[in-house]
């Protein structure tokens, strides 16, 4: 990591430090003998007062303080959730004008990671599939701006565009150079969901994302394998981002007739518990649920029901983690933060964001996750660029699906 990356980390994590300490007591309030508790916190506030005044007055150069609060900002967000996004005025008013009036795109669903922008999947068929991109590259600047520090939700805006029109990325795999690519926005479209019978009465299907109506493509494809002899079916949510929790409450709920989905709440939101209603329910055959880690977001609420309720066995790697709802706050000076104020929990309690999905038969893709791209000691492994010839996780879930009994 450069000396200006490492200035920023630590200086990111001072803001962090006081941040939460002075949220904790302000939003819960410190007991009212607690002194020491209290004087924790004005000592941290003291300590990142005196950096900022060291900085400004110490360092090589005059520093823009501008950038250096919006990177401590965002550093801060992204340490508690890789979602959040910290917009100034003039990028938010931006945000706010131009964000759905372009309909180009990329077909990336991103988040931070390392401090940068960083794919947690794509939509096959899209520009970024095309260009071989993947779970786990680092998109190392958009248009010729560097992402470090850059908040997410002014990076989906730039990639943003009209139909047609081409913007300039570079990317971030293992350790070779940033790979330069010049790409050309169009009107995704998404995928239909897959189905086929395989040997010894397993039915397969494929949701390759979980956007609007493809539940009911799921469960289209459900009633056709059963009619086909289906005895076992196989569900494929492998790189599984795009979409939305509750598309995948509703996709839970094609295999469930009693007991809770998954469950919403904050620090200011209420509890909101989602039950299955029987009358969603279209199967009872053995279920076998894929995963990796590109499935998120509504693949991962319907991936974590399923096998919470016993309903379903997991196969494959863990999964990403995105599972919240997004608000923006906004700030006396137009500023804003974009920062998830409430989470999707598993029945028995656990943050799907914060903790992911364990797969009941954990088997590992042929290809790995990336580390830290600024992390000097990791292994120059290039990036593959042909997927490997057989499928491990499907011939795994087969085998559990063939050792299931209804």
């Amino acid at each position: 990591m450069n000396s200006r990356g490492k200035f920023l980390v630590v200086l990111s994590s001072t803001f962090l430090v006081a941040i939460l300490l002075v949220g904790g007591v302000v939003t819960k309030g410190a007991p009212p003998d607690d002194a020491k508790a209290g004087n924790n916190v004005y000592r941290h506030l003291s300590v990142y007062s005196e950096v900022l005044s060291r900085i400004k007055s110490e360092y090589v150069e005059e520093p823009d303080m501008s950038s250096v609060t919006l990177g401590a900002m965002n550093g801060m967000l992204e340490a508690i959730d890789p979602y959040a996004s910290y917009l100034n005025a003039t990028q938010y008013k931006e945000y706010l004008k131009n964000f759905d009036t372009y309909k180009g795109d990329l077909g990336m669903v991103l988040a931070k990671k390392y401090g940068y922008i960083t794919i947690v999947s794509v939509v096959p068929g899209s520009p970024a599939d095309k260009a071989n991109l993947t779970t786990g590259d680092f998109l190392e600047s958009i248009k010729g701006v560097a992402t470090r520090d850059m908040p997410l939700a002014y990076a989906k805006l730039l990639l943003k565009g009209e139909v047609g029109s081409t913007i300039d990325l570079s990317v971030l795999r293992r350790k070779p150079e940033p790979q330069k690519l010049t790409m050309t926005r169009v009107a995704v479209t998404y995928p239909a969901v897959e189905s086929k019978m395989l040997p010894d009465d397993i039915g397969y299907i494929k949701a390759s994302t979980m956007v609007a109506g493809k539940v009911k493509e799921v469960s289209a494809a459900v009633a056709a394998l059963q009619k086909q002899g289906a005895k076992k079916l196989v569900l494929d949510l492998r790189y599984c981002a795009a979409g939305t929790p509750d598309e995948g409450i509703d996709l839970a709920n094609l295999f469930l007739s009693k007991g809770t989905i998954t469950y919403v709440q904050g620090q200011k939101y209420a509890r909101k518990n989602f039950e299955a209603d029987p009358k969603k329910a279209v199967s009872t055959l053995p279920l076998v649920v894929m995963t990796n880690r590109g499935t998120a977001s509504g693949a991962e609420v319907a991936a974590v029901a399923l096998q919470k309720s016993k309903r379903a066995t997991v196969v494959g790697e863990h999964t990403y983690g995105d599972a919240s709802i997004l608000q923006p706050i906004t700030m006396e000076d137009g500023s804003a933060v974009i920062l998830s104020v409430a989470k999707y929990y598993s029945p028995d309690g656990k943050s799907i964001q914060d903790e992911g999905l364990t797969p009941d038969e954990q088997v590992q893709d042929a290809e790995s996750l990336i580390g830290d791209p600024d992390d000097d000691t990791a292994p120059e492994t290039p990036a593959p660029t042909k997927k490997p010839t057989e499928d491990v996780i499907l011939k795994k879930a087969i085998e559990v699906a063939k050792g299931k009994t209804a």
